[in-house]
């Protein structure tokens, strides 16, 4: 099993992924993305970052690489992908997911910690957790504002392709738990397959029980589960 996690130029969070994979016993390998997927890729991870530096939009340039025409392909063929901030980013961008990550409400680039509801356990990204749990996740991002029309949104909802929102620590959608202005709270969602997932917050800098922060395991471990079922 090898987790490939593609690095462009501007990621930032490449190795951040691939050390956090390997604590949990799963390969990793940060690949270019000029040099192609591995043949042995059994998941993929698109890190967080600013390819390409933000250039045009969040996420744009990143999306035209010829490697996300590799990782389209191995998405429907059932390989786990999992799009995280930048790579939230990319994987709207290149139609992995519906939707756009846009500037944040605020205008401002924000740092800070986040807490999620999960919206079902039933998928390979949250089966470590309970339907409505509220996990705590760190967000890092200027354009992370969730923007969908209203008719698409509600049939992603009847779908059930809705991962995460932002919530209190109660679990309740507030205007002010949610830090970006994302419509309908929502923080992540699902591709046509289950086993493709895009997230704004970063699970992988919530997998140390030594810096008291953990809950990011559940998501990361689903590459290991999707191989091993």
């Amino acid at each position: 099993m090898t987790v490939a996690v593609v690095r462009f130029g501007g990621s930032n969070c490449d190795r951040d992924a691939e050390r956090a994979l390997d604590r949990l016993g799963i390969d990793a390998e940060i690949v270019w993305h000029e040099d192609g997927l591995p043949a042995d890729t059994t998941g993929i991870v698109v890190p967080g970052g600013f390819s390409y530096g933000d250039y045009l939009r969040a996420g744009a340039m990143a999306a035209h690489s010829p490697i996300m025409t590799e990782v389209r392909e191995a998405a429907a063929d059932g390989v786990p992908v999992l799009g995280i901030c930048n790579g939230a980013q990319i994987g709207c961008e290149s139609g992995l997911t519906p939707g756009a990550f846009t500037t944040n409400e605020s205008a401002r680039f924000q740092c800070e910690h986040v807490h999620l509801r999960v919206e079902r356990a039933d998928t390979p990204w949250t089966a470590a957790y309970e339907d409505g749990e509220v996990i705590e996740l760190p967000i890092a991002h200027g354009e992370g504002r969730y923007e969908l029309d209203d008719d698409r949104l509600t049939e992603l909802e009847i779908e059930g392709r809705v991962l995460f929102r932002y919530c209190d620590a109660d679990g309740e959608l507030t205007p002010e738990a949610n830090p970006n202005g994302s419509k309908h709270n929502v923080a992540g969602v699902l591709g046509e397959r289950e086993t493709v997932a895009v997230l704004m917050p970063h699970p992988e800098r919530a997998t140390l029980s030594e810096l008291g922060a953990t809950d990011g395991r559940g998501v990361l471990r689903a590459f290991a589960d999707a191989t091993e079922s």
